[in-house]
């Protein structure tokens, strides 16, 4: 029983993070889910959001200086943060492979992957 339960909020936590699409944090999926699912708790959401993410179903995005967030994209892409509202938005440009052939040859290092996040400032900040 508990297996079935832990799977079904493990769903939910899955749902909310793919309806939400603005790459929440664990605490804004809470909020998201907990007016329908009172007796869940943050743990268990942190929980399932990080099994999520260990299963490739979701991507987690860890920033410097900012909550993690999790993406309902689970495909190599880049991202853009506002400097001012701290919004996450997804940059539709290829995957540089070659950044990963040039870094790990300099180095001499094995790349699984790489992520890049650009810093600026938002359509809607810079417009105020």
């Amino acid at each position: 029983m508990n297996n079935t339960r832990n799977t079904i909020q493990k769903q939910v936590i899955l749902n909310a993070v793919r309806e939400l699409k603005n790459h929440p944090t664990s605490e804004e999926v809470y909020n998201y889910i907990k007016p329908n699912f009172p007796s869940i708790s943050l743990g268990t959401v942190y929980r399932n959001l990080n099994l999520l993410s260990e299963n490739n179903e979701i991507q987690k995005i860890s920033i410097i200086d900012d909550a993690v967030r999790f993406d309902h994209i689970t495909n190599e892409h880049y991202h853009f943060q506002c400097d001012k509202c701290k919004k996450l938005i997804d940059i539709n440009l290829p995957y540089n492979k070659e950044l990963d052939e040039a870094v790990s040859k300099k180095y001499n290092v094995e790349i699984n992957k790489h992520d890049i996040v650009f810093i600026g400032v938002c359509k809607s900040c810079k417009s105020e």
